[in-house]
């Protein structure tokens, strides 16, 4: 079967090589052939110990003040390690503002979280979720002592001494044996990868294919903002090593002639305050997009099927209510996002070729799995 000119777009030698990223190469990805490599930084080089550490960090609710949640509280593997709540819940209660983001493809992002042009390291990142006090989710602030004490067993002091040899149980490794897990959820074994790359004309079948062509189309411009192989611009690795720029407000509120968004969340220009970037959002990765529900920052869309109608809209008239606005209209709208006519089968063909994404490996491998649930 003839392949399709949207391969172009799923090039993965966008940029040329770069020397960068061989902190990666000791450790097997296991990719497919001709896959580029994350790049890893130089301050934290990947090993099978500190994945194997991180996996029980991140699984272990004694990370939390209260002990009460993990960072797989909200990132579950069956849900691509998203979570199916519209916004999550930290450890003392606290409502987070958004969405929980699956944590598919991590180490080739360029960005972290859903609206911060300068958060590239998961390192940092993690900050966050563990120290962060508005809103407060492991809440380990104020009882860092606390929590390290836990971490003091004689189990975990051996993986630590064959993750770190020599080095003193602290955050510093805590977070970097996290950010190492993280790294290793790959996920690029869907039967659209089957397709791609391996060359099976069977693993698609013939209303895959024709959603495959709509979403490549400039018919629906879907690509343009989830391009390449990880269906996001957020993309980053040993091969390219360009900015994307992969924030876009696509016209979810429009609540003055300014297109401000809910003052709860206007998005990347809460970190640049530059008015241009008012409810601006990175578009996330579509692998696993099947299981990630309900979408959008905020989770105010909760079926492929709604995204699929918001798009096609051009974007989403709210009629009544504290959020009434017309986001169509939103004076800041991604130029692609301009709307389309799209039929029944159409909508179909192109939800079963989002479904096509889906890696049923990913949301079973016990690699990834709770490592304390059999015990």
């Amino acid at each position: 079967m003839i392949r399709f000119v949207f391969f172009i777009v799923l090039l993965i030698c966008v940029a040329s090589c770069s020397d960068s990223g061989h902190d990666a190469e000791k450790y097997d990805w296991k990719l497919r052939e001709g896959f580029p490599k994350p790049i890893i930084p130089q301050e934290n080089p990947i090993s099978a110990a500190k994945i194997e550490l991180g996996r029980k960090l991140f699984y272990d609710k004694n990370l939390s003040a209260n002990q009460t949640q993990s960072c797989a509280s909200c990132h579950q593997q069956q849900f691509a390690f998203a979570e199916a709540r519209i916004t999550s819940i930290g450890s003392t209660g606290e409502t987070i503002r958004r969405n929980s983001p699956a944590l598919v493809n991590i180490a080739y992002n360029k960005t972290l979280t859903w609206a911060h042009s300068g958060l590239k390291s998961l390192e940092r990142q993690l900050l966050l979720p563990m120290f962060g006090e508005s809103p407060v989710e492991l809440g380990i602030t104020g009882n860092e002592d606390k929590v390290l004490a836990r971490f003091q067993t004689k189990e975990y002091t051996e993986f630590f001494q064959e993750a770190f040899p020599g080095q003193k149980i602290g955050f510093d490794i805590i977070i970097k044996s996290i950010a190492s897990f993280v790294r290793s959820l790959v996920s690029l074994n869907s039967p659209f990868d089957k397709y791609a790359y391996d060359q099976d004309d069977s693993a698609l079948n013939e209303s895959e294919l024709n959603g495959m062509k709509l979403f490549f189309s400039e018919q629906l411009e879907c690509h343009h903002c989830h391009g390449g192989f990880n269906f996001t611009q957020s993309t980053s690795h040993e091969k390219q090593l360009l900015d994307r720029k992969p924030f876009h407000n696509t016209g979810l509120y429009n609540l003055s002639q300014e297109g401000d968004y809910p003052s709860i969340d206007n998005g990347l220009f809460e970190i640049t305050l530059d008015k241009r970037d008012k409810g601006r959002f990175r578009a996330p990765t579509l692998r696993n997009i099947e299981v990630t529900a309900p979408y959008m920052h905020d989770g105010s869309i909760q079926t492929l099927e709604e995204v699929i109608d918001f798009y096609a809209a051009g974007g989403r008239l709210i009629e009544s209510g504290k959020f009434k606005g017309d986001g169509r209209l939103n004076p800041l709208k991604n130029a692609f996002v301009k709307g389309f006519e799209i039929s029944e089968q159409e909508k179909q063909d192109l939800i079963n070729f989002m479904k096509s994404l889906t890696d049923s490996e990913f949301l079973t491998n016990p690699a990834y799995s709770d490592p304390y649930q059999s015990k």
